[in-house]
């Protein structure tokens, strides 16, 4: 009898981790066993989204203070006289994508033209050399030699400023001793600033024609 109690005994004591195991794992209490050919190590921690960078617009254009002081220090004028004409214009078109600064020279009796040199800035890319030349018909007498500001709109790869651009009839205006008058052709506006000694702004219309080389006829 002693016998076969100790038997008994011995294998309820076998079975009891096995008992507990299994009871253990229909209450959910242990993760469920790795499938067949994984290892049952712990899921990687979750990665963090990456910040993006986005490149806004004012990165490629000018500020208006940049192109005051520009104005300024080229022309030789105030800030206070510089900031009156800038302002208008970025109050019109916003911030320019480029700017040309130059001198040229121009005359006319009812039938004139105008020469002109400079070089174009762009940032992040190398000043590039431009010459202006073209023919003026209207109300518009004397002449004049001048420092001129050019401010560009729209204008995305410098080659793209070899062309011809027509000027906005009515669109000429003075301020504070500076005169301007705006520039279209292929979606690119062009507002030179001009100052010098008989400077003009009469009812003019005409183009001019900006090229890598200087041309003799502004034709």
């Amino acid at each position: 009898m002693d016998r076969r109690k100790l038997i008994i005994a011995g294998i309820a004591t076998i079975g009891a981790p096995t008992l507990v195991r299994a009871q253990t794992v229909q209450s959910g209490s242990l993760p469920p066993a790795a499938p067949a050919g994984q290892s049952a190590e712990a899921p990687p921690a979750p990665v963090p989204p990456q910040p993006t960078y986005q490149t806004g617009s004012e990165d490629k254009t000018y500020s208006q203070d940049e192109i005051v002081r520009g104005v300024s220090d080229f022309m030789g004028v105030t800030a206070e006289t510089a900031g009156g004409v800038v302002e208008k214009l970025f109050a019109n078109n916003g911030r320019p994508t480029a700017y040309i600064a130059g001198e040229e020279g121009s005359g006319s009796f009812v039938v004139g033209g105008r020469y002109g040199r400079g070089l174009l800035y762009m940032k992040g890319r190398q000043p590039l050399e431009v010459y202006w030349q073209g023919p003026s018909i209207g109300w518009d007498f004397g002449g004049n030699a001048s420092r001129v500001f050019t401010l560009v709109y729209d204008l995305q790869v410098p080659d793209a400023i070899f062309q011809r651009f027509p000027g906005v009839e009515g669109s000429a205006y003075l301020v504070g001793g500076l005169g301007v008058n705006y520039q279209k052709a292929n979606g690119i506006t062009l507002a030179p600033i001009r100052a010098g000694v008989g400077l003009r702004l009469g009812a003019n219309v005409g183009y001019l024609a900006y090229t890598r080389k200087r041309n003799i006829l502004p034709f």
